[in-house]
This record gives structure tokens, sequence and C-alpha cells, in this order.
């Protein structure tokens, strides 16, 4: 954010730089015409917006519950607890099915059954690649010991970044990508929900709907964290890419999905 004086941010907000001051000071609240300007100084935008909307909107309430009701919406806005990656803990993305033990570890208590776990995982692994999982999971501290001897989770959710982290990344979502193309032949119907679409956008279009995307994911990743009885691990894969350039591109949606049929 750029450098702003009392006098500078009260012109831009609409506010004399006396009553700006006592805003940053918290003797007084923001008022609500000057709410754009804010966020546009901030450069506060969907998400982020909103959440600075239900914030003000808590602050200047003078009901008890309508104020727990906006902090309660607030919140639901915040990104989950992730656990960044270090270098050394990217064995972890090294098999597609080391994440999957960890997720299924979860959802069986922790018990520690190397026989069973090979057999539960879709498709199957061998029990050496189980055991050399819950090894790899404990050594980088995602999982840990309890005394029961069985196996507690230390995080819930996992993300990657750094350009030299990219070569490990994209290998595993390939892995994961395959996964989705042998579940066409080798999962039922009514076990997973595989469906596509084909459709023309302009760059403005692209941009919203990667933002939608992420925003889904948070949401999935929030529902997620509410299950409160899991009895099985499923693998969401999205993919967003090209498959034409401009040149001809018309403006139809082509849906091809189970149970869609195909719509123009």
């Amino acid at each position: 954010m750029p450098f702003y004086s009392y006098r500078m941010m009260g012109d831009k907000l609409g506010l004399d730089s006396s009553y700006l001051y006592r805003v940053l000071q918290k003797k007084q609240h923001l008022p609500a015409h000057a709410l754009p300007a804010a966020k546009e100084i901030l450069a506060l935008a969907g998400r982020e917006a909103e959440y600075f909307d239900l914030l003000y909107s808590a602050a200047v309430s003078k009901d008890k519950t309508k104020r727990e009701e906006l902090m309660a919406k607030a919140l639901s806005l915040r990104d989950v607890e992730r656990h960044s990656l270090q270098a050394a803990e990217l064995k972890l993305l090294e098999n597609w099915w080391i994440p999957a033990v960890r997720a299924y570890l979860e959802l069986n208590g922790g018990v520690v059954n190397v026989k069973q776990i090979a057999k539960d995982i879709c498709p199957p692994i061998t029990e050496e690649q189980a055991l050399e999982a819950i090894e790899t999971l404990k050594s980088v501290g995602l999982v840990k010991k309890l005394a029961s001897g069985k196996l507690a989770l230390t995080e819930a959710h996992l993300t990657v970044g750094g350009p030299e982290k990219a070569k490990a990344v994209r290998n595993f979502q390939r892995q994961v990508l395959s996964l989705a193309s042998d579940a066409l032949e080798n999962v039922p119907v009514n076990e997973r929900n595989i469906s596509t679409l084909t459709l023309s956008v302009d760059q403005s279009c692209f941009e919203d709907l990667g933002d939608m995307l992420r925003e889904f994911r948070r949401l999935v990743q929030k529902r997620v964290d509410g299950a409160k009885n899991p009895d099985r691990v499923m693998q969401l894969s999205m993919a967003f890419y090209p498959v034409a350039r401009k040149g001809g591109a018309s403006e139809n949606t082509i849906i091809i999905g189970e149970g869609a049929g195909d719509k123009k």
C-alpha cells in the first residue's frame, strides 16, 4: 500500500484529517460512505472485501445477536489453517498414496494396521508402500504417535510454495489426474462424480473462473473440516486449461458429464 499522510488519506476517504485520526485511534467508526474508498486504498476485492464489510457491520451494530451473526459469517470466510511444506517434506509428493494414507488414518481413528491400510487404499498398494507412507508422515511431523500406539494427525491441510518445488508438485498432480482417468473404468458410477466443461472465455472470464475455483476449493476444505464421521477418502482433482487459442472460437458451452447429457 502506498504512503499516505492523514490529510491525503482523509481526502481519499472524504474525511477531515482530525476525524480520520480519531478513527485510527479507535475512538470513532469509519463512516459508511467511506467504505468503498477504504477498500480501494487497501486493495480489497472479492472475499476480502466481503470480510471487511462484515467486520465493519459487526463493529457498528448495537444488537448483540446481530453482531455475533455477522462475526460468524466473517469468520466463515477466513482460510483454513495450512501447513507449508519444506524441502525435506517434498517426499510426501513422490507418490499419490502417501497423502491418501494420511487421510485414511484420520477416518480409521489412527489405527496402524498396515495390511488393512494397503488393502483399503484405492487402488490397493503393497504393505511395504503403506509402511513407507506411515514412516514418511511421521518423519515430517504430519502424524504423531500417541501413548495408545495409534497415530494422530497434526495438520489438516497442506500447501506448497516456491519455484524449486514446482517439479514435485507437477509430478504429484500428474499422478492424481491419472487416478481420475483410471476411476472412469475402475470405480462404480455411484461412488464417483466426473464431469467436464468445454467453454469459450475472454481474459476477464478466465480470471473470474480462476477465482471461483480457488473459492470453491476453500469451501470444500471448510466443509471437510466439519465432517463428523468420515468413512472414505476422496480425491478431488480440478483442471482448467486451454484446448484452443483465438481464431474462431464460438461462445457455446458443451457440458459432458454423467447424467448431464450434451448441451449447447
